[in-house]
Protein backbone atom coordinates (compact mmCIF):
# COMPACT_ATOMS: atom_id res chain seq x y z
CA UNK A 1 0.00 0.00 0.00
CA UNK A 2 1.45 3.85 -0.40
CA UNK A 3 -0.23 7.16 0.84
CA UNK A 4 -2.35 9.62 -1.74
CA UNK A 5 -3.28 12.94 -1.00
CA UNK A 6 -6.61 14.06 0.63
CA UNK A 7 -9.99 13.31 -1.37
CA UNK A 8 -13.49 14.30 -1.51
CA UNK A 9 -15.31 12.13 0.00
CA UNK A 10 -19.15 11.61 -0.97
CA UNK A 11 -20.84 9.48 1.54
CA UNK A 12 -23.83 7.03 0.29
CA UNK A 13 -26.38 5.14 2.60
CA UNK A 14 -26.42 1.81 0.82
CA UNK A 15 -23.84 1.99 -1.74
CA UNK A 16 -20.43 -0.06 -2.05
CA UNK A 17 -18.90 -0.11 -5.59
CA UNK A 18 -16.18 -1.94 -6.54
CA UNK A 19 -13.30 -1.02 -8.35
CA UNK A 20 -13.76 -1.06 -12.59
CA UNK A 21 -17.30 0.20 -12.37
CA UNK A 22 -19.41 3.15 -14.08
CA UNK A 23 -21.98 4.36 -11.40
CA UNK A 24 -24.47 6.92 -12.26
CA UNK A 25 -25.25 8.48 -9.62
CA UNK A 26 -28.83 11.18 -8.49
CA UNK A 27 -27.42 13.89 -5.82
CA UNK A 28 -30.43 16.05 -4.26
CA UNK A 29 -28.93 17.34 -1.45
CA UNK A 30 -26.76 20.44 -0.48
CA UNK A 31 -23.66 18.70 0.84
CA UNK A 32 -23.39 16.32 -1.78
CA UNK A 33 -23.59 18.94 -4.54
CA UNK A 34 -21.22 21.26 -3.11
CA UNK A 35 -19.19 18.15 -2.76
CA UNK A 36 -19.45 17.03 -6.60
CA UNK A 37 -18.87 20.77 -8.16
CA UNK A 38 -15.76 21.09 -6.04
CA UNK A 39 -14.38 17.96 -7.29
CA UNK A 40 -15.65 18.93 -10.74
CA UNK A 41 -14.07 22.07 -10.59
CA UNK A 42 -10.70 21.46 -9.37
CA UNK A 43 -10.54 18.22 -11.66
CA UNK A 44 -10.16 16.05 -8.29
CA UNK A 45 -11.02 12.56 -8.09
CA UNK A 46 -14.16 11.39 -5.31
CA UNK A 47 -14.06 8.62 -3.01
CA UNK A 48 -17.63 6.95 -3.03
CA UNK A 49 -17.76 6.26 0.91
CA UNK A 50 -20.70 3.91 2.44
CA UNK A 51 -22.66 5.18 6.00
CA UNK A 52 -22.96 3.34 9.64
CA UNK A 53 -26.31 4.47 9.35
CA UNK A 54 -29.41 5.42 7.36
CA UNK A 55 -29.32 9.27 8.19
CA UNK A 56 -27.93 11.89 5.77
CA UNK A 57 -27.07 14.32 5.18
CA UNK A 58 -24.35 12.85 7.82
CA UNK A 59 -21.46 13.53 9.94
CA UNK A 60 -17.37 12.29 10.28
CA UNK A 61 -17.87 9.28 12.54
CA UNK A 62 -20.62 7.98 10.76
CA UNK A 63 -18.42 7.22 7.60
CA UNK A 64 -17.00 4.02 7.14
CA UNK A 65 -13.38 3.79 6.51
CA UNK A 66 -13.57 2.08 3.11
CA UNK A 67 -14.37 3.48 0.15
CA UNK A 68 -14.12 2.96 -3.72
CA UNK A 69 -11.97 6.22 -5.54
CA UNK A 70 -13.44 7.00 -8.91
CA UNK A 71 -13.21 9.98 -12.08
CA UNK A 72 -15.92 11.90 -12.51
CA UNK A 73 -16.96 11.18 -16.16
CA UNK A 74 -19.76 13.19 -16.35
CA UNK A 75 -22.10 15.78 -14.62
CA UNK A 76 -25.65 16.83 -15.84
CA UNK A 77 -27.34 19.51 -13.56
CA UNK A 78 -31.10 19.52 -13.85
CA UNK A 79 -33.76 22.04 -13.41
CA UNK A 80 -34.87 21.14 -9.83
CA UNK A 81 -30.91 22.18 -8.62
CA UNK A 82 -30.12 18.04 -8.32
CA UNK A 83 -26.99 16.15 -10.30
CA UNK A 84 -27.07 13.56 -12.41
CA UNK A 85 -23.23 12.34 -12.44
CA UNK A 86 -21.62 9.22 -13.97
CA UNK A 87 -18.39 7.95 -11.84
CA UNK A 88 -15.54 5.54 -13.40
CA UNK A 89 -14.13 4.08 -9.86
CA UNK A 90 -10.49 2.44 -10.29
CA UNK A 91 -9.77 2.05 -6.59
CA UNK A 92 -10.77 0.59 -3.57
CA UNK A 93 -9.40 2.28 -0.72
CA UNK A 94 -8.99 2.97 3.02
CA UNK A 95 -10.00 6.58 4.95
CA UNK A 96 -8.25 8.29 7.41
CA UNK A 97 -8.61 11.59 8.77
CA UNK A 98 -12.14 12.40 8.28
CA UNK A 99 -12.86 15.93 8.34
CA UNK A 100 -15.32 18.42 6.79
CA UNK A 101 -14.69 21.64 5.68
CA UNK A 102 -17.60 24.13 4.50
CA UNK A 103 -19.50 21.23 4.52
CA UNK A 104 -17.77 18.89 2.05
CA UNK A 105 -15.94 15.64 3.29
CA UNK A 106 -12.12 14.91 2.58
CA UNK A 107 -10.07 12.21 3.86
CA UNK A 108 -5.99 10.95 3.18
CA UNK A 109 -6.42 7.87 1.33
CA UNK A 110 -4.87 4.76 1.10
CA UNK A 111 -4.96 2.12 -2.21
CA UNK A 112 -5.70 -1.29 -1.45
CA UNK A 113 -4.17 -3.97 -3.29
CA UNK A 114 -6.05 -6.90 -4.63
CA UNK A 115 -4.34 -10.04 -5.50
CA UNK A 116 -5.10 -10.77 -8.98
CA UNK A 117 -6.89 -14.62 -8.47
CA UNK A 118 -9.86 -13.90 -10.50
CA UNK A 119 -8.95 -16.45 -13.02
CA UNK A 120 -7.68 -19.36 -9.83
CA UNK A 121 -9.93 -22.39 -10.44
CA UNK A 122 -11.41 -22.33 -7.15
CA UNK A 123 -12.40 -18.38 -7.35
CA UNK A 124 -14.12 -19.83 -10.11
CA UNK A 125 -15.75 -22.59 -8.93
CA UNK A 126 -16.68 -20.60 -5.48
CA UNK A 127 -18.54 -17.90 -8.73
CA UNK A 128 -20.96 -20.99 -9.88
CA UNK A 129 -21.45 -21.99 -6.53
CA UNK A 130 -22.66 -18.92 -5.57
CA UNK A 131 -24.55 -18.53 -9.13
CA UNK A 132 -26.33 -21.68 -8.28
CA UNK A 133 -27.47 -20.75 -4.85
CA UNK A 134 -28.60 -17.78 -6.13
CA UNK A 135 -30.87 -19.52 -8.68
CA UNK A 136 -32.47 -21.61 -5.55
CA UNK A 137 -33.19 -18.49 -3.59
CA UNK A 138 -34.86 -16.80 -6.76
CA UNK A 139 -37.52 -19.08 -6.44
CA UNK A 140 -38.29 -18.04 -2.55
CA UNK A 141 -37.23 -14.12 -3.16
CA UNK A 142 -39.13 -14.04 -6.32
CA UNK A 143 -36.09 -12.64 -8.25
CA UNK A 144 -36.08 -11.39 -11.59
CA UNK A 145 -34.80 -14.72 -13.45
CA UNK A 146 -33.84 -12.50 -16.75
CA UNK A 147 -31.61 -10.47 -14.67
CA UNK A 148 -30.39 -12.96 -13.13
CA UNK A 149 -29.52 -15.24 -15.75
CA UNK A 150 -27.16 -12.14 -17.72
CA UNK A 151 -25.32 -11.24 -13.75
CA UNK A 152 -24.15 -14.86 -14.19
CA UNK A 153 -23.15 -15.55 -17.58
CA UNK A 154 -22.16 -11.84 -18.48
CA UNK A 155 -20.80 -9.33 -16.08
CA UNK A 156 -17.13 -9.49 -15.40
CA UNK A 157 -16.38 -10.48 -11.47
CA UNK A 158 -16.25 -7.27 -10.25
CA UNK A 159 -19.41 -6.29 -11.46
CA UNK A 160 -21.04 -10.41 -10.96
CA UNK A 161 -20.00 -9.49 -6.51
CA UNK A 162 -21.51 -5.85 -7.01
CA UNK A 163 -24.58 -7.29 -8.45
CA UNK A 164 -25.13 -10.04 -5.72
CA UNK A 165 -24.59 -7.55 -3.08
CA UNK A 166 -27.32 -5.82 -4.61
CA UNK A 167 -29.70 -8.37 -5.91
CA UNK A 168 -29.40 -10.34 -2.80
CA UNK A 169 -29.78 -7.27 -0.59
CA UNK A 170 -27.24 -7.87 1.36
CA UNK A 171 -26.17 -5.56 4.31
CA UNK A 172 -23.87 -2.68 4.04
CA UNK A 173 -21.60 -3.52 6.88
CA UNK A 174 -20.79 -6.92 5.11
CA UNK A 175 -20.34 -5.39 1.67
CA UNK A 176 -17.97 -2.79 2.94
CA UNK A 177 -16.38 -6.15 4.12
CA UNK A 178 -16.21 -7.65 1.43
CA UNK A 179 -14.91 -4.40 -0.39
CA UNK A 180 -12.05 -4.27 1.93
CA UNK A 181 -11.20 -8.04 1.50
CA UNK A 182 -7.76 -8.40 -0.89
CA UNK A 183 -8.41 -11.48 -3.04
CA UNK A 184 -11.20 -12.18 -5.17
CA UNK A 185 -11.44 -16.11 -3.38
CA UNK A 186 -11.69 -14.36 -0.40
CA UNK A 187 -14.34 -11.92 -1.07
CA UNK A 188 -16.28 -14.68 -2.49
CA UNK A 189 -16.14 -16.97 0.39
CA UNK A 190 -17.75 -14.23 2.28
CA UNK A 191 -20.09 -13.82 -0.13
CA UNK A 192 -21.42 -17.49 -0.48
CA UNK A 193 -21.52 -17.46 3.31
CA UNK A 194 -23.77 -14.43 3.08
CA UNK A 195 -26.12 -16.08 0.26
CA UNK A 196 -26.32 -19.24 2.18
CA UNK A 197 -27.97 -17.50 5.27
CA UNK A 198 -30.37 -15.68 3.45
CA UNK A 199 -31.13 -19.22 1.53
CA UNK A 200 -31.92 -20.64 4.50
CA UNK A 201 -33.27 -18.14 6.78
CA UNK A 202 -35.25 -17.91 3.62
CA UNK A 203 -36.35 -22.20 3.88
CA UNK A 204 -37.66 -21.14 7.57
CA UNK A 205 -39.81 -18.83 6.41
CA UNK A 206 -41.45 -20.57 3.72
CA UNK A 207 -41.78 -23.74 6.24
CA UNK A 208 -43.48 -21.38 8.54
CA UNK A 209 -46.03 -19.71 5.79
CA UNK A 210 -47.19 -23.23 4.54
CA UNK A 211 -47.61 -24.33 8.00
CA UNK A 212 -49.83 -21.93 8.69
CA UNK A 213 -51.02 -21.53 5.68
CA UNK A 214 -52.28 -25.02 6.01
CA UNK A 215 -53.75 -24.29 9.58
CA UNK A 216 -55.85 -21.72 8.25
CA UNK A 217 -57.07 -23.28 4.93
CA UNK A 218 -59.80 -25.39 6.92
CA UNK A 219 -61.56 -22.26 8.33
CA UNK A 220 -60.63 -20.13 5.67
CA UNK A 221 -63.87 -20.42 3.83
CA UNK A 222 -65.86 -19.98 6.96
CA UNK A 223 -63.87 -16.92 8.29
CA UNK A 224 -63.87 -15.40 4.79
CA UNK A 225 -67.88 -15.58 4.20
CA UNK A 226 -67.90 -14.51 8.19
CA UNK A 227 -66.30 -11.40 7.60
CA UNK A 228 -67.85 -10.49 4.48
CA UNK A 229 -71.26 -11.01 6.49
CA UNK A 230 -69.56 -8.71 8.87
CA UNK A 231 -68.87 -6.00 6.59
CA UNK A 232 -72.40 -6.22 5.05
CA UNK A 233 -73.72 -5.62 8.54
CA UNK A 234 -71.56 -2.69 9.18
CA UNK A 235 -72.78 -1.02 5.87
CA UNK A 236 -76.04 -1.81 7.02
CA UNK A 237 -75.65 -0.20 10.80
CA UNK A 238 -76.37 -4.50 11.77
CA UNK A 239 -72.92 -5.34 13.12
CA UNK A 240 -74.39 -7.19 15.59
CA UNK A 241 -70.86 -9.01 16.75
CA UNK A 242 -69.07 -5.91 17.35
CA UNK A 243 -72.41 -4.29 18.92
CA UNK A 244 -72.27 -7.80 21.35
CA UNK A 245 -68.52 -7.43 21.92
CA UNK A 246 -68.76 -3.52 22.86
CA UNK A 247 -72.27 -4.03 25.10
CA UNK A 248 -70.32 -7.15 26.94
CA UNK A 249 -67.71 -4.57 27.68
CA UNK A 250 -70.40 -2.17 28.80
CA UNK A 251 -71.51 -4.85 31.12
CA UNK A 252 -68.59 -5.30 33.08
CA UNK A 253 -67.18 -2.03 33.53
CA UNK A 254 -71.19 -1.41 34.68
CA UNK A 255 -71.33 -4.21 36.57
CA UNK A 256 -70.03 -4.07 40.43
CA UNK A 257 -67.26 -6.58 40.30
CA UNK A 258 -64.30 -7.42 42.98
CA UNK A 259 -60.89 -6.25 41.35
CA UNK A 260 -59.78 -9.30 40.40
CA UNK A 261 -62.83 -10.48 39.18
CA UNK A 262 -63.01 -7.26 37.14
CA UNK A 263 -59.29 -7.72 35.65
CA UNK A 264 -60.07 -11.34 34.71
CA UNK A 265 -63.34 -10.45 32.74
CA UNK A 266 -61.47 -7.58 30.90
CA UNK A 267 -58.95 -9.98 30.06
CA UNK A 268 -61.05 -12.73 28.28
CA UNK A 269 -63.19 -9.80 27.02
CA UNK A 270 -60.00 -9.06 24.59
CA UNK A 271 -58.93 -12.45 24.29
CA UNK A 272 -62.53 -12.90 22.98
CA UNK A 273 -62.41 -9.88 20.89
CA UNK A 274 -59.86 -10.65 19.04
CA UNK A 275 -60.70 -14.34 18.19
CA UNK A 276 -63.45 -14.88 15.35
CA UNK A 277 -67.27 -14.43 16.60
CA UNK A 278 -68.39 -18.37 15.19
CA UNK A 279 -65.16 -19.60 16.58
CA UNK A 280 -65.70 -22.56 19.28
CA UNK A 281 -63.16 -20.52 22.01
CA UNK A 282 -64.86 -16.97 21.22
CA UNK A 283 -68.13 -19.02 22.16
CA UNK A 284 -66.42 -20.57 25.18
CA UNK A 285 -65.16 -17.12 26.41
CA UNK A 286 -68.46 -15.67 25.71
CA UNK A 287 -70.27 -17.99 27.38
CA UNK A 288 -68.13 -17.76 29.93
CA UNK A 289 -68.08 -14.02 30.83
CA UNK A 290 -71.48 -13.98 30.75
CA UNK A 291 -71.51 -16.66 33.76
CA UNK A 292 -69.13 -14.23 35.17
CA UNK A 293 -71.45 -11.82 35.17
CA UNK A 294 -74.53 -13.04 35.70
CA UNK A 295 -73.22 -14.03 39.27
CA UNK A 296 -74.49 -12.01 42.44
CA UNK A 297 -71.40 -10.12 43.90
CA UNK A 298 -72.85 -7.23 45.48
CA UNK A 299 -76.67 -8.34 45.55
CA UNK A 300 -77.98 -9.34 48.99
CA UNK A 301 -81.51 -9.92 50.81
CA UNK A 302 -81.05 -7.36 53.49
CA UNK A 303 -84.67 -7.49 55.72
CA UNK A 304 -84.77 -6.99 59.44
CA UNK A 305 -85.09 -10.33 61.23
CA UNK A 306 -88.05 -10.20 63.29
CA UNK A 307 -87.53 -13.09 66.37
CA UNK A 308 -91.57 -12.84 67.19
CA UNK A 309 -92.46 -12.89 62.95
CA UNK A 310 -89.80 -16.34 62.61
CA UNK A 311 -91.33 -17.85 65.67
CA UNK A 312 -94.45 -17.69 64.60
CA UNK A 313 -93.97 -19.09 60.83
CA UNK A 314 -92.09 -21.40 62.41
CA UNK A 315 -95.08 -22.46 64.64
CA UNK A 316 -97.43 -21.78 62.09
CA UNK A 317 -95.51 -23.96 59.48
CA UNK A 318 -94.83 -26.87 61.58
CA UNK A 319 -96.48 -28.53 64.35
CA UNK A 320 -94.65 -29.93 67.43
CA UNK A 321 -90.97 -30.15 67.60
CA UNK A 322 -90.41 -27.43 70.15
CA UNK A 323 -87.49 -27.99 71.09
CA UNK A 324 -85.87 -27.71 67.77
CA UNK A 325 -87.69 -24.78 66.73
CA UNK A 326 -86.26 -23.40 70.21
CA UNK A 327 -82.82 -24.14 68.88
CA UNK A 328 -83.50 -22.32 65.45
CA UNK A 329 -84.62 -19.62 67.10
CA UNK A 330 -82.08 -18.98 68.89
CA UNK A 331 -79.32 -19.46 65.80
CA UNK A 332 -81.30 -16.53 64.13
CA UNK A 333 -81.17 -14.47 67.41
CA UNK A 334 -77.06 -14.46 66.96
CA UNK A 335 -77.57 -13.85 63.61
CA UNK A 336 -79.66 -10.58 64.37
CA UNK A 337 -77.56 -9.30 67.31
CA UNK A 338 -74.39 -9.91 65.65
CA UNK A 339 -75.24 -8.99 61.76
CA UNK A 340 -73.59 -12.40 60.61
CA UNK A 341 -73.70 -15.15 59.88
CA UNK A 342 -72.36 -16.57 62.97
CA UNK A 343 -72.65 -19.68 65.16
CA UNK A 344 -72.19 -23.62 63.62
CA UNK A 345 -73.76 -24.95 60.80
CA UNK A 346 -76.66 -26.99 61.62
CA UNK A 347 -77.53 -30.54 60.71
CA UNK A 348 -81.36 -32.17 61.01
CA UNK A 349 -81.16 -35.61 61.29
CA UNK A 350 -84.13 -37.27 61.60
CA UNK A 351 -86.09 -40.41 59.53
CA UNK A 352 -87.59 -39.76 56.40
CA UNK A 353 -91.13 -37.91 56.58
CA UNK A 354 -90.15 -35.74 59.92
CA UNK A 355 -90.03 -32.50 57.89
CA UNK A 356 -86.28 -31.60 57.90
CA UNK A 357 -86.35 -30.63 54.38
CA UNK A 358 -89.81 -28.48 54.90
CA UNK A 359 -88.22 -26.69 58.38
CA UNK A 360 -84.91 -25.39 56.21
CA UNK A 361 -87.85 -23.46 53.96
CA UNK A 362 -89.40 -22.25 57.10
CA UNK A 363 -85.94 -20.96 58.21
CA UNK A 364 -85.58 -19.11 54.54
CA UNK A 365 -88.60 -17.78 55.46
CA UNK A 366 -88.35 -16.69 58.88
CA UNK A 367 -84.59 -15.23 57.94
CA UNK A 368 -86.41 -13.94 54.59
CA UNK A 369 -83.92 -15.00 52.37
CA UNK A 370 -83.91 -17.17 49.19
CA UNK A 371 -84.08 -20.71 49.19
CA UNK A 372 -82.19 -23.83 47.35
CA UNK A 373 -82.04 -26.98 47.89
CA UNK A 374 -79.12 -29.01 46.92
CA UNK A 375 -79.30 -32.82 47.09
CA UNK A 376 -76.03 -34.31 47.62
CA UNK A 377 -78.01 -38.46 47.49
CA UNK A 378 -75.13 -39.70 44.94
CA UNK A 379 -72.48 -37.33 44.07
CA UNK A 380 -69.06 -38.94 44.11
CA UNK A 381 -67.11 -36.01 41.82
CA UNK A 382 -66.09 -33.00 43.55
CA UNK A 383 -66.39 -31.04 40.34
CA UNK A 384 -70.61 -30.92 41.44
CA UNK A 385 -69.12 -28.25 44.03
CA UNK A 386 -65.98 -27.16 42.45
CA UNK A 387 -67.15 -26.92 38.62
CA UNK A 388 -65.21 -28.04 35.73
CA UNK A 389 -62.45 -25.94 34.26
CA UNK A 390 -64.12 -23.87 30.99
CA UNK A 391 -61.83 -25.71 28.49
CA UNK A 392 -63.57 -28.53 29.26
CA UNK A 393 -66.48 -29.80 26.88
CA UNK A 394 -69.22 -28.78 28.36
CA UNK A 395 -68.25 -27.31 31.41
CA UNK A 396 -69.85 -25.30 33.66
CA UNK A 397 -69.97 -23.30 37.58
CA UNK A 398 -69.95 -25.85 40.19
CA UNK A 399 -73.92 -26.68 41.87
CA UNK A 400 -73.18 -23.83 44.79
CA UNK A 401 -72.14 -21.08 41.88
CA UNK A 402 -75.15 -22.29 40.54
CA UNK A 403 -77.09 -21.90 43.38
CA UNK A 404 -76.17 -18.45 44.14
CA UNK A 405 -76.71 -17.75 40.16
CA UNK A 406 -80.63 -18.51 40.63
CA UNK A 407 -80.93 -17.36 43.70
CA UNK A 408 -79.88 -13.46 42.53
CA UNK A 409 -78.49 -13.06 45.67
CA UNK A 410 -74.97 -13.94 47.74
CA UNK A 411 -77.14 -14.59 50.77
CA UNK A 412 -79.69 -17.16 50.74
CA UNK A 413 -79.88 -20.59 52.46
CA UNK A 414 -79.14 -22.79 50.69
CA UNK A 415 -79.95 -26.88 52.18
CA UNK A 416 -77.44 -29.68 51.84
CA UNK A 417 -79.89 -32.20 51.72
CA UNK A 418 -78.77 -35.94 52.70
CA UNK A 419 -75.28 -35.20 53.05
CA UNK A 420 -74.92 -38.22 54.54
CA UNK A 421 -75.72 -40.07 51.10
CA UNK A 422 -72.44 -38.25 49.46
CA UNK A 423 -70.15 -41.11 47.67
CA UNK A 424 -66.52 -41.17 47.16
CA UNK A 425 -64.58 -42.69 43.78
CA UNK A 426 -61.97 -41.94 41.29
CA UNK A 427 -62.89 -39.07 40.25
CA UNK A 428 -62.36 -37.19 43.75
CA UNK A 429 -63.69 -36.62 46.89
CA UNK A 430 -66.64 -34.57 47.24
CA UNK A 431 -66.15 -34.17 51.02
CA UNK A 432 -63.24 -32.00 50.79
CA UNK A 433 -64.72 -29.56 48.92
CA UNK A 434 -67.74 -29.42 50.64
CA UNK A 435 -65.58 -29.35 54.25
CA UNK A 436 -63.98 -25.88 52.73
CA UNK A 437 -67.26 -24.66 51.51
CA UNK A 438 -68.75 -25.12 55.37
CA UNK A 439 -65.42 -23.90 57.32
CA UNK A 440 -66.23 -19.88 57.72
CA UNK A 441 -62.44 -19.04 57.70
CA UNK A 442 -61.99 -20.95 53.98
CA UNK A 443 -64.94 -20.30 52.33
CA UNK A 444 -64.61 -16.35 52.09
CA UNK A 445 -61.97 -17.05 49.06
CA UNK A 446 -64.02 -20.26 47.65
CA UNK A 447 -63.01 -20.50 44.20
CA UNK A 448 -64.73 -22.28 41.41
CA UNK A 449 -62.42 -24.25 38.51
CA UNK A 450 -64.70 -22.65 36.09
CA UNK A 451 -65.49 -19.14 37.52
CA UNK A 452 -61.31 -18.59 37.69
CA UNK A 453 -61.66 -16.16 40.88
CA UNK A 454 -62.71 -16.43 44.50
CA UNK A 455 -66.18 -15.77 45.75
CA UNK A 456 -67.35 -14.99 49.23
CA UNK A 457 -69.46 -17.46 51.06
CA UNK A 458 -69.83 -16.21 54.40
CA UNK A 459 -73.32 -14.81 54.09
CA UNK A 460 -74.69 -18.09 52.74
CA UNK A 461 -76.76 -19.79 55.25
CA UNK A 462 -75.84 -23.39 54.91
CA UNK A 463 -77.71 -26.06 56.44
CA UNK A 464 -77.67 -29.66 56.24
CA UNK A 465 -79.93 -32.60 56.26
CA UNK A 466 -79.22 -36.16 57.31
CA UNK A 467 -80.90 -39.48 57.79
CA UNK A 468 -78.31 -40.98 60.23
CA UNK A 469 -75.21 -39.93 61.77
CA UNK A 470 -73.37 -41.96 59.61
CA UNK A 471 -70.94 -38.79 58.78
CA UNK A 472 -67.10 -38.16 58.75
CA UNK A 473 -65.78 -36.80 61.73
CA UNK A 474 -64.46 -33.88 59.44
CA UNK A 475 -67.99 -33.39 58.76
CA UNK A 476 -69.62 -33.64 62.28
CA UNK A 477 -66.97 -31.43 63.81
CA UNK A 478 -68.10 -29.01 60.97
CA UNK A 479 -71.91 -29.09 62.14
CA UNK A 480 -73.99 -28.55 65.18
CA UNK A 481 -76.28 -31.99 65.05
CA UNK A 482 -80.38 -31.26 65.65
CA UNK A 483 -82.14 -34.35 65.83
CA UNK A 484 -85.52 -34.66 65.01
CA UNK A 485 -87.11 -37.39 66.92
CA UNK A 486 -90.20 -38.85 65.53
CA UNK A 487 -93.85 -37.62 65.61
CA UNK A 488 -96.21 -38.52 68.31
CA UNK A 489 -99.35 -39.67 67.29
CA UNK A 490 -101.80 -36.70 68.96
CA UNK A 491 -98.37 -34.59 66.96
CA UNK A 492 -99.58 -36.35 63.53
CA UNK A 493 -103.34 -36.03 63.51
CA UNK A 494 -102.61 -32.41 64.29
CA UNK A 495 -100.34 -32.18 61.64
CA UNK A 496 -102.96 -34.05 59.17
CA UNK A 497 -105.67 -31.47 60.25
CA UNK A 498 -103.64 -28.33 59.67
CA UNK A 499 -101.68 -29.60 56.67
CA UNK A 500 -101.98 -32.68 54.94
CA UNK A 501 -105.93 -32.69 54.13
CA UNK A 502 -105.63 -29.83 52.62
CA UNK A 503 -102.35 -30.67 50.67
CA UNK A 504 -104.38 -33.68 49.88
CA UNK A 505 -107.39 -32.04 48.52
CA UNK A 506 -105.35 -29.41 46.34
CA UNK A 507 -103.72 -32.89 45.19
CA UNK A 508 -106.62 -34.76 44.04
CA UNK A 509 -108.93 -31.65 43.26
CA UNK A 510 -111.02 -31.42 45.78
CA UNK A 511 -112.88 -28.47 47.63
CA UNK A 512 -111.35 -28.63 51.64
CA UNK A 513 -115.12 -27.95 52.54
CA UNK A 514 -116.87 -30.77 51.31
CA UNK A 515 -114.15 -33.52 53.07
CA UNK A 516 -115.20 -34.15 56.88
CA UNK A 517 -112.88 -36.52 58.73
CA UNK A 518 -112.88 -37.05 62.74
CA UNK A 519 -109.48 -37.30 64.47
CA UNK A 520 -110.66 -40.44 65.39
CA UNK A 521 -110.91 -41.37 61.78
CA UNK A 522 -107.31 -40.26 61.42
CA UNK A 523 -106.16 -42.18 64.29
CA UNK A 524 -107.34 -45.22 62.49
CA UNK A 525 -105.34 -44.45 59.21
CA UNK A 526 -102.11 -44.10 61.12
CA UNK A 527 -102.62 -47.01 63.09
CA UNK A 528 -103.69 -49.79 61.05
CA UNK A 529 -102.42 -48.12 57.38
CA UNK A 530 -99.01 -46.65 58.42
CA UNK A 531 -96.21 -47.63 60.43
CA UNK A 532 -93.36 -44.76 60.50
CA UNK A 533 -92.03 -41.85 62.20
CA UNK A 534 -93.02 -39.24 59.90
CA UNK A 535 -96.12 -38.22 57.68
CA UNK A 536 -95.25 -39.40 54.73
CA UNK A 537 -97.55 -42.79 54.85
CA UNK A 538 -100.10 -40.76 56.34
CA UNK A 539 -100.52 -38.33 53.43
CA UNK A 540 -100.34 -40.94 50.80
CA UNK A 541 -102.78 -42.79 52.53
CA UNK A 542 -105.32 -39.66 52.65
CA UNK A 543 -104.57 -38.86 49.26
CA UNK A 544 -105.54 -42.50 48.34
CA UNK A 545 -109.02 -42.34 49.88
CA UNK A 546 -109.89 -39.27 48.35
CA UNK A 547 -108.95 -40.38 44.85
CA UNK A 548 -110.68 -43.75 45.42
CA UNK A 549 -114.09 -41.60 46.54
CA UNK A 550 -113.89 -39.18 43.21
CA UNK A 551 -113.71 -42.81 41.35
CA UNK A 552 -116.92 -43.96 43.13
CA UNK A 553 -118.79 -40.59 42.57
CA UNK A 554 -117.49 -39.95 38.67
CA UNK A 555 -115.18 -37.64 39.38
CA UNK A 556 -116.94 -35.61 41.28
CA UNK A 557 -116.01 -34.13 44.56
CA UNK A 558 -119.31 -35.08 46.79
CA UNK A 559 -119.26 -33.48 50.02
CA UNK A 560 -118.41 -36.66 51.93
CA UNK A 561 -117.77 -38.09 55.83
CA UNK A 562 -114.67 -40.07 55.87
CA UNK A 563 -115.91 -42.21 58.98
CA UNK A 564 -113.70 -45.59 60.00
CA UNK A 565 -115.40 -47.63 58.17
CA UNK A 566 -115.71 -45.84 55.42
CA UNK A 567 -112.35 -45.19 54.97
CA UNK A 568 -111.19 -49.32 55.31
CA UNK A 569 -114.19 -50.03 52.49
CA UNK A 570 -112.14 -47.41 50.38
CA UNK A 571 -108.48 -49.13 51.15
CA UNK A 572 -109.72 -52.22 51.40
CA UNK A 573 -110.28 -52.19 47.15
CA UNK A 574 -106.72 -51.05 47.26
CA UNK A 575 -105.66 -53.99 48.98
CA UNK A 576 -107.38 -56.28 47.41
CA UNK A 577 -105.95 -54.89 44.13
CA UNK A 578 -102.42 -55.60 45.46
CA UNK A 579 -101.39 -51.97 46.17
CA UNK A 580 -100.78 -53.00 50.28
CA UNK A 581 -98.75 -56.09 51.31
CA UNK A 582 -101.25 -56.50 54.82
CA UNK A 583 -102.91 -53.70 57.25
CA UNK A 584 -100.18 -52.15 59.74
CA UNK A 585 -97.20 -52.11 57.18
CA UNK A 586 -98.40 -48.71 54.75
CA UNK A 587 -99.87 -49.50 51.76
CA UNK A 588 -97.95 -47.66 48.77
CA UNK A 589 -100.56 -45.21 47.04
Amino acid sequence: MFAMNKEYILPFRDLVVHPGMTVPVYIDNAMSIACIEAAAKEKQRLVLAPQHSWGYPTDAEDIQQIGTIGDIAQVLRMPDGAIHAVIRTTDAVELSDIDVTDGIFTAAITRIEYQNDAEAEQTIALRDKIAENLQQLASSRKFKTDKLRTIIQNYPLPAFVDAVIQTADIDTDIAAKILRTPSWHEKLVILLEQINLIYETAKIEDAINRRIHQQMESGRREAILQEKLRAIQREMGEDSEEMDSENMRKRIERAHLPADARDKALSEWRRMKSMAPMSNDGAILKAYLEELLSMPWDKSDAPKIDLAAAREILDTQHSGMQPVKERILEHIAVMKKTGANRGGILCLVGAPGVGKTSLCKSIADALGRKYHRISLGGISDEAHFRGHRKTYLGSQPGRIMDALKRCKVNNPVIVLDEIDKMGRDYRGDPEAALLEIMDPEQNKTFRDHYLEVDFDLSNVVFIATANSLNLSSALKDRMEIIEIPGYAEEDKVRIAHDHLVKRAANDTGWAAENITISDDAIRHIIRNYTSEQGVRQLQRELTAILRRSLLENDGEDVATEFTKSKIDDLLSIRKSAGFAKRIGFGANA
